[in-house]
């Protein structure tokens, strides 16, 4: 990485003693795949990702992206996965934290039908057995009423193999990438739709990870466990002026970080509560009223940072009610259990994986964020902290709730409230030491519903994916560029770093996730923000840019990419795998 520039660091000295240092920052998560015990004996209503970005190729749209049922075998027949009927699949917005609840719902139905129950083959001259067609409907009152859109969209089917898609035995088609096409559906409103398989977009090594946090693996190679695996997804490109609030177009933006321009996704899905089996061979009979039983908002809450035992609460919880339940899941945020294997006072030495990963416990001598310790709780009352987020005037207590919580300014509001643009949530550069002076601004996602959701300012513009600045590392790759290149760090002004737009504001197909989270959960962006690491001493070291933070910054997981490349249009996801091509997934 280019070298630090300076940024007064001579007056932190002075900075501690007289105002005493506050700083606030934010942290992220991985993906969702068969999650909570229940939902991972039910994978059609799985949620797996959810993805939101403003549209490279057509920026004055948001796509929304939500995939389900993991693990997908492109050889899985004769009875291959698609959606499931008598499940409701659901993506809820929230763009207005004066109202209570959802603004916005799409709805999606399925109905599936056996053109030929004569044959055991899927697709057979020109008939499909369990052809799918989707029904999808919106509601603009947050759930109370709904209009259909689209009533018998498109699924096509899975990529089984060439006589099935391409020869006259089969459909006939001139290649699969013609069927994909022919099921976009755009609505009369200007949205556009895409429901069917595609290959999973996420990539990680599942392996590795679960194996007691072996990321990356200490003997043997890396594997992406999702590669070559497919997922079914529900993709939506919908106008700006239909998600903003007051209906505005993008260009009415004041700027590019417009807190009006702020929405909140998240996705479900729901099945009836009762289901009574059948001795004839007949479906279920499914009756009673909906009940939720998969929620997907901010990737891997449920999977890394909830445990076993409450993972299915969570589930049928809506983001909503988080804040009634904070007594239950408050503290997995507080003191998340990945913390305690980036301590080498608690099980840091036992996971090798981790060992650039590094929790400050005495930044700048004073504030120490592992679990059970205080981190910034130390200033609670300080008169320093008025006008900044930290100030219960502003913010209400939720950021500095009590004594050993020290992940309750960082950790908890990402994933329910966002980051204002609001000090001390701004770049070190410009601060001249001070970290709770106003600094470079570079997010502001901050919708204040208490809800976990991935949120995303729609006003900040996209990064082309062809920019030599495009970032996996998403908003990492942008706080690294407003510290370090001069074209950014010369001014503290409002200005566009490539990766504004990067997880965790929304969350774009590339976005390395897993990295993201993990080198956050590490302290990363708490030093970005003027919270360095331990071997930063003030007055005496010369830069920031210390061994422990490069070695953070050089984490990785080692799978940093996905195996199939993404496409330049919507829905941008690659077509699903081949049954008689891909085999079994590789190393």
């Amino acid at each position: 990485m280019k070298t630090m520039l300076p940024v007064c660091l001579a007056n932190w000295k002075n900075a501690l003693l007289s105002a005493g240092l506050l700083l606030l920052s934010f942290a992220a998560t991985a993906s969702s795949h068969r999650e909570a015990p229940l939902i991972a004996n039910d994978p059609l209503a799985d949620n797996t990702d959810l993805y939101a970005f403003r549209s490279p190729d057509q920026p004055n749209t948001i796509t929304i992206i939500a995939n389900f049922i993991p693990g997908e075998l492109p050889y899985g027949g004769p009875n291959y996965s698609t959606f499931g009927e008598n499940i409701r699949y659901e993506i809820h917005i929230d763009n207005d934290p004066a109202t209570p609840g959802d603004d916005i719902v799409y709805r999606f139905t399925f109905t599936r039908v056996n053109e030929d129950p004569t044959t055991f083959f899927n697709i057979r001259l020109g008939k499909q057995n369990m052809k799918t067609t989707f029904k999808m409907e919106r509601s603009i009152d947050g759930g109370i009423s709904f209009s259909t859109l689209v009533s018998e969209g498109i699924v096509p089917p899975n990529n089984i193999g060439a006589r099935s898609i391409e020869s006259g035995a089969g459909l006939g088609a001139a290649n699969y990438q013609q069927l994909l096409q022919a099921a976009i559906t755009s609505t009369s409103f200007g949205e556009m739709v895409f429901c069917g398989p595609v290959d999973d977009p996420f990539y990680v090594d599942l392996g590795g990870i679960f194996d007691l946090g072996d990321a990356p693996r200490q003997t043997g190679s890396v594997r992406d466990g999702l590669a070559k695996y497919n997922v079914h997804t529900i993709a939506l490109q919908i106008p700006i002026s239909i998600l903003q609030k007051d209906g505005k177009n993008v260009s009415q933006a004041a700027n590019i970080l417009d807190s009006d321009f702020i929405i909140g996704i998240w996705a479900s899905t729901s099945r009836r509560a009762i289901r009574t089996l059948q001795t004839d061979g007949t479906p279920p009979d499914e009756t009673g009223d909906w009940v939720q039983v998969s929620r997907l908002g901010m990737p891997l809450t449920n999977e890394a940072v909830v445990p076993v035992g409450k993972k299915d609460q969570w589930n049928f919880l809506t983001p909503y009610q988080d804040l009634a339940n904070l007594s239950t899941f408050g503290n997995f945020f507080y003191n998340p259990e990945l913390a305690l294997y980036m301590d080498d006072s608690q099980f840091g030495p036992a996971v090798p994986g981790f060992q650039g990963l590094r929790i400050q416990a005495n930044s700048l001598g004073a504030f120490d964020f592992r679990n059970g310790k205080d981190g910034l709780y130390i200033l609670k009352g300080n008169a320093a902290l008025a006008g900044t987020a930290l100030d219960d005037a502003i913010f209400g207590t939720l950021l500095l709730p009590a004594p050993a919580s020290p992940r309750s300014v960082d950790l908890w509001p990402i994933f329910h409230t966002g980051v204002p643009n609001l000090r001390p949530y701004q770049l070190a550069t410009g601060k001249n030491g001070d970290p709770l002076a106003a600094g470079k601004p570079f997010i502001n996602n901050f919708l204040p519903n208490g809800g976990d959701m991935l949120r995303l300012n729609m006003a900040v513009p996209p990064t082309p994916r062809n920019d030599p600045q495009f970032s996996t590392l998403g908003l990492v790759h942008a706080a690294v560029l407003g510290l370090t290149d001069p074209t950014y760090a010369a001014t503290s002004n409002l200005e566009f770093i490539p990766n504004m737009d990067g997880f965790p504001n929304g969350r774009r197909l590339e976005d390395d996730v897993t990295r993201i989270e993990l080198q956050a959960v590490g302290g990363v962006v708490l030093a970005a923000i003027g919270l360095w690491y331990d071997d930063y001493v003030p007055g005496s070291t010369p830069s920031p840019v210390t061994n422990l933070l490069v070695n953070v910054l050089q984490y990785s997981t080692g799978v940093e990419a996905n195996d199939a490349a993404f496409t330049a249009n919507f829905p941008y996801l690659s077509e699903p795998w081949r049954g008689t091509e891909t085999g079994a997934p590789t190393e």
